[in-house]
């Protein structure tokens, strides 16, 4: 079962589904770039543990009302020891590793890094969460080295990484650094209602830029992923809210192919 969107699903950044979503795009982006560049280069997967805070409910905190008295046994008769009150429960943030993934494309004979691509994930987005932190301090060092960067932000709530100048608005971007052009850099704004792009992905001079094509990356992980089963589409697509116009053509879509 296809999506019903020419583009991104906005569906898919539903929480239980991103992490599942996201490993499998960078394994597919890695499938397809092997296809077209190896011998001479090679993408492989790259990951990066961070930990995520999982809701546990509300804390309660249990206090005795009353202590209780026994006689020791080893106690002389008429002498009563004390027993402490049993300790104060509460809970502690229950954290569970995150695992985010990243594609490499390396230089076979040497094992150059030459080009990464970063599929940005929630934590990467969430200012104060340590991924946040970490994934800016890998941008810095990426974007002050030899090595091409891409990023591919495919969600639309979080705080998106600097750029110096103003973009078209859009939910989704993505981003191309060429490590030769710094520091302008390519960006493509990405609607709702428009299809992904193919993208360029350099190499090294002089091999040309790979295609690498998105949008059939996303519908084939969707295909394989039966999210089409998980998701339904008679409710509203996960927060932050769409803009009116966005809310307007997504709910007609939707009527038109029968969703709603």
């Amino acid at each position: 079962m296809p999506s019903p969107f020419p583009g991104m699903d906005p569906y898919l950044e539903r929480p239980d589904l991103w992490p599942d979503f996201h490993s499998d795009l960078a394994s597919e982006i890695r499938a397809r770039l092997n296809q077209r560049i190896t011998p001479r280069y090679f993408a492989r997967l790259s990951v990066s543990i961070t930990y995520e805070v999982v809701e546990i409910g509300e804390t309660h905190i249990v206090r005795p009302d009353v202590s209780v008295h026994r006689l020791s046994p080893s106690s002389e008769a008429g002498t009563s020891v004390a027993i402490p009150p049993a300790p104060a429960k509460s809970r502690i943030p229950l954290e569970v590793p995150l695992r985010l993934y990243s594609v490499e494309i390396r230089k076979t004979d040497t094992g150059q890094l030459v080009t990464v691509i970063e599929i940005l994930s929630p934590v990467n987005k969430r200012v104060g969460h340590e991924a946040h932190a970490d994934y800016l301090r890998k941008r810095r060092d990426l974007l002050r080295s030899a090595v091409h960067l891409m990023e591919i932000d495919l969600l639309r709530g979080g705080e998106r990484p600097p750029l110096e100048d103003p973009v078209p608005p859009a939910p989704y971007y993505v981003l191309l650094s060429r490590a030769d052009r710094r520091p302008t850099v390519e960006v493509w704004p990405i609607r709702l209602m428009d299809p992904l792009p193919v993208l360029p992905v350099p190499l090294l001079e002089p091999d040309p830029d790979v295609p690498l094509d998105l949008g059939a990356a996303v519908a084939t992980v969707y295909e394989r992923g039966a999210y089409g089963v998980q998701i339904d589409y008679r409710q509203p697509p996960p927060p932050p809210p769409l803009s009116e116009e966005e809310m307007a053509w997504l709910d007609a879509r939707l009527r038109e192919l029968g969703y709603r």
